[in-house]
């Protein structure tokens, strides 16, 4: 395929691309998002886990940016019915 042809093919599409474009950054913006998913990429994680591994983040921010993923299909939290409650969050495969 010719590189004119190939633009030609990007022009087309160049209204849908900067739209999912523009979702994705919206999904991930902030501080603190690619590095929990970061963290997430080697395996389930618990909330203690997380905290430890992303250095400076508060346990706030740390909920908040969870639900975050959370909404948003990046990340699935999973409760256990055990005492102490254990929860874990892992990627999903879209994440």
């Amino acid at each position: 395929m010719s590189r004119i042809s190939e633009l030609a093919k990007v022009k087309k599409c160049s209204g849908e691309f900067v739209l999912a474009v523009n979702d994705t950054m919206n999904v991930l913006n902030g501080k603190w998002k690619l590095p929990i998913i970061g963290s997430l990429l080697y395996g389930k994680k618990r909330f203690k886990e997380l905290e430890r591994e992303i250095p400076k983040i508060t346990p706030r921010m740390l909920s908040k940016e969870l639900k975050d993923l959370e909404v948003n299909s990046i990340v699935t939290r999973t409760v256990y019915n055990t005492t102490p409650v254990t929860i874990e969050y892992e990627l999903t495969k879209s994440g």
